[in-house]
């Protein structure tokens, strides 16, 4: 599939923003944070400003994006309407931790009420995002139930990689910042390869033989190609990345978004000095921001679609 840019926007930024969301709420409704008001206005901005950018770069993909408002009412069929249901609801409570974090400075029942909202909220529009790649058949990569696990996992690790960094800017930083971050990037890094190695050891089941029913007479091939010249399913659906590029590609995804964060954390943890472990957790975000980003970059340029049969793929 031709990696979009404006999916990859869409799916980068929204999840890094759930993520954020996801800690703010979490360590504030335990009170791990203190309500401390510009942490919780720019917390919560950048998680929002992502959470919208995200949502608005994704409208960009569309033939019509004056018309995305119309997907909210397929949502009985429709993943992609499920997500944009569960944003919109999100942002409520989302803004009413805000306004008791930020205007009142305050705690207590409704706040954690609304954190634990926003924390669901959160959890199930990132959920619907994965499975709108993981309900599509026709797409052998993508469907799988590892996908939606993969969104949720890459999204708290990112997520968690900013709550760090911005825990320190307000001298919050600490252990258990950096251990969550931690434990995130992890979690990822372990789902995340066991989906590549799904995908690299699944069989390539669909072919022209068995889409024509014609394999028991022998092997299958067009006479014709179907167009004189490159179209819009040949360009959308026909991307292909070298397996030796992929590999290479793999290998810098892995190495940016799990590996730096990974011993840039373990020394935010065992550093004595703030100031170090504040430059390592920027070192981390920043290091794991270009791995996310590789990674999503190749989720999309690695999936094969079925459309390709018809244009002389052998398999997909």
């Amino acid at each position: 599939m031709h990696p979009s840019y404006s999916v990859i926007i869409f799916t980068t930024a929204s999840g890094a923003g759930y993520g954020l969301l996801v800690w703010l709420a979490l360590f504030r409704m335990f009170g791990v944070i203190p309500a401390e008001r510009w942490l919780g206005f720019l917390g919560l901005g950048t998680a929002l400003g992502l959470i919208t950018l995200g949502l608005l770069a994704s409208t960009a993909h569309l033939g019509h994006p004056e018309r995305a408002w119309r997907a909210f009412s397929q949502w009985r069929s429709s993943w992609l309407s499920r997500e944009g249901i569960a944003a919109m609801a999100t942002y409520v409570p989302a803004g009413l931790l805000g306004l008791g974090w930020v205007i009142f400075e305050t705690g207590g029942f409704f706040l954690g009420l609304v954190a634990l909202l926003a924390i669901i909220g959160s959890g199930i529009t990132v959920w619907c995002t994965g499975m709108i790649y993981a309900s599509l058949p026709t797409i052998r990569q993508w469907y799988q139930p590892l996908v939606p696990p993969v969104y949720l996992a890459m999204a708290m690790a990112t997520g968690g990689l900013l709550y760090n960094a911005l825990a320190h800017m307000f001298g919050h930083g600490s252990a258990l910042s950096a251990g969550a971050a931690l434990l995130a990037v992890i979690a990822a890094l372990v789902i995340k390869g066991l989906y590549w190695r799904v995908i690299d050891s699944a069989p390539k089941k669909y072919t022209a033989e068995a889409a024509t029913g014609l394999g028991h007479l022998g092997k299958v091939r067009p006479l014709d190609p179907p167009h004189t010249q490159p179209n819009f399913i040949m360009r959308e659906m026909g991307f292909k990345v070298a397996r030796k590029h992929a590999v290479k590609l793999r290998g810098l995804a892995i190495i940016f978004a799990f590996l730096i964060p990974l011993f840039a954390l373990v020394l935010a943890l065992f550093a004595g000095a703030p100031a170090v472990s504040g430059v390592a957790g920027i070192v981390a975000l920043l290091s794991g921001a270009v791995g996310v980003i590789v990674e999503r970059w190749l989720f999309f340029a690695e999936a094969e679609h079925v459309a390709m049969l018809y244009y002389g793929a052998e398999a997909a």
